[in-house]
């Protein structure tokens, strides 16, 4: 079945085709590990592995009417191919990676290859993208990319292309994942709302997608799902969905209809929600029952002030251990994602910290250094009071310091996220949250549901063995405690490489 939609008066003419490159750029040639390259991942399996697929390049294929020839180049996965002969080549493209998508650009047009850059950070900053493309397109893509292939084609490309209003998510297109090294994936990404209600200063989507939500419908991804799951007869079947909406329940009566209809799909998911998800039961038992295994929360601060500055003052209405408790009795994990250096905080915010996390046993919180991203309130205010330290963008990825901050030097904020890291994923805190939630039988319906099989137990075990020689013995005596337990019907391996990643990630900073 075509999974293109019909375009119109843009759709090419018999002949009339092009060579399109399609680019997801990674972080480049500065040799620094970062989080956001899943070295351990790829290290561990023995094979280059990246989490998942940025959600652009799949429905840009979809808006490209067919006769155009298609190729996707992820560097997360493997190199560009700049022989390929490409005709146009569209960069999809997010702060921490500008600089590596300028050079691209660049590399291209040095070639005679027509460029265009989008994604939020072109959006934001147009006329810097400017300085290195041939074209930008600002905001979504869905009304304009037909007029781009259009004016390309025709030897006439605009240099800004700018949607007249936000797309309708009711007539997107099913997202053409057969351009992608699926096996190579971790997840697959789903979106099924867009938009935000929320301000909070240090965030910039309402800026780009704006704060009235808009959804698919229900039907939609359903049949997005099933197209996944169909490619399984070709490729390794993936049944781990990952929801990219920011927050799934902004439409409660959408969250509702749309969690009944995934039950029968019999996937995994996970997804991102605001923190009054833990007020509703009957979402979160459908939730559950429907497959989630983990809700992302953004806690951001434990202080109230913080939270105030922040504009985001809906946490303040809750118990973060109530929260937890709630969602975690429905066996769902709660991923808290927490914000380091803001201005109401100092050195004392990092030990209050590590005993939060040590007291509400989570098992795999998030942590970011406070990051003033382009087109954010707080990026507005810290420019203009002078603290801004530079704009070198492939810093902004929230693991180093890009502010003066208020409270403590740079160097403390570094320091500080570097302790909490540590302190937080040394094997001897992991190995002490595992138990608990071994104990308490936390994944054992989970495995009951969904049994890992004895051939992926035994296949971990001896991938596990083989990195006893580790020059780390920290992680050596970590793996020799671990062991006996791989084959136990309580412990979900997934839990274990996740965090044996997070480590990696850690003392690598």
């Amino acid at each position: 079945m075509d999974e293109r939609r019909d375009c119109g008066p843009f759709c090419c003419e018999m002949g009339d085709w092009m060579r399109i490159a399609l680019i997801i750029p990674t972080g480049g040639s500065q040799g620094a590990q970062s989080f956001y390259d899943y070295a351990f991942y790829s290290k561990f399996l023995l094979a280059k592995k990246y989490i998942s697929c940025r959600l652009a390049i799949p429905t840009l294929a979809a808006l490209t009417p067919a006769g155009h020839e298609i190729r996707v180049f992820d560097e997360n996965i493997g190199e560009i191919d700049y022989a390929w002969g490409a005709d146009l080549a569209a960069i999809s493209v997010m702060t921490m990676f500008a600089p590596r998508a300028y050079e691209i650009a660049g590399r291209y047009r040095t070639q005679g290859v027509k460029t265009v850059l989008g994604g939020i950070h072109p959006s934001l900053l147009p006329d810097e993208a400017l300085a290195h493309s041939d074209s930008v397109v600002i905001g979504e893509a869905e009304e304009v990319w037909p007029a781009v292939l259009h004016d390309a084609q025709a030897g006439r490309l605009k240099r800004v292309y700018q949607a007249g209003k936000p797309a309708d998510l009711t007539c997107s297109p099913l997202p053409v994942r057969t351009h992608l090294a699926r096996g190579r994936y971790l997840s697959d990404v789903v979106q099924t709302t867009k938009g935000c209600p929320y301000r909070c200063e240090f965030c910039c989507v309402h800026a780009f997608d704006g704060q009235r939500i808009r959804n698919k419908t229900v039907a939609q991804v359903v049949r997005e799902i099933e197209s996944i799951q169909g490619l399984g007869a070709t490729y390794k079947k993936k049944k781990s969905i990952f929801f990219a909406d920011d927050n799934i329940i902004a439409n409660k009566t959408f969250a509702r209809d749309l969690f009944q209809a995934l039950k029968p799909l019999n996937i995994n998911w996970m997804c991102q929600a605001s923190m009054n998800i833990a007020q509703e039961q009957e979402l979160l038992t459908s939730m559950r029952v429907s497959g989630c295994g983990a809700i992302f929360i953004g806690f951001e601060s434990l202080q109230a002030d913080t939270l105030d500055q922040m504009h985001k003052t809906v946490n303040r209405r809750y118990d973060y251990l109530d929260v937890i408790a709630k969602i975690q009795a429905h066996g769902m994990l709660v991923q808290a994602s927490f914000i380091l250096g803001s201005d109401g905080e100092g050195p004392s915010a990092f030990e209050e910290l590590i005993d939060f996390i040590r007291e509400s046993r989570l098992l795999a919180p998030v942590f970011n250094i406070l990051t003033p991203f382009p087109g954010t309130e707080l990026f507005a205010r810290l420019e203009a009071q002078g603290r801004i330290l530079h704009k070198d963008w492939s810093r902004y990825d929230t693991k180093h310091v890009v502010f003066t901050p208020a409270r403590m030097t740079a160097e403390e904020l570094l320091d500080g996220y570097r302790r909490v890291s540590r302190e937080v994923y040394s094997f001897s805190s992991i190995l002490e949250r595992l138990h608990y939630y071994w104990d308490m039988g936390f994944w054992k319906e989970h495995n009951t549901i969904d049994p890992v099989r004895f051939r992926y137990r035994l296949l971990f075990a001896i991938r596990l063995c083989s990195l006893l020689a580790s020059r780390r013995m920290e992680r050596s005596r970590f793996i020799a405690r671990i062991l006996p337990r791989v084959f136990d019907p309580r412990v979900r391996v997934s839990s274990i490489l996740a965090l044996m990643a997070y480590n990696d990630s850690a003392y690598s900073l």
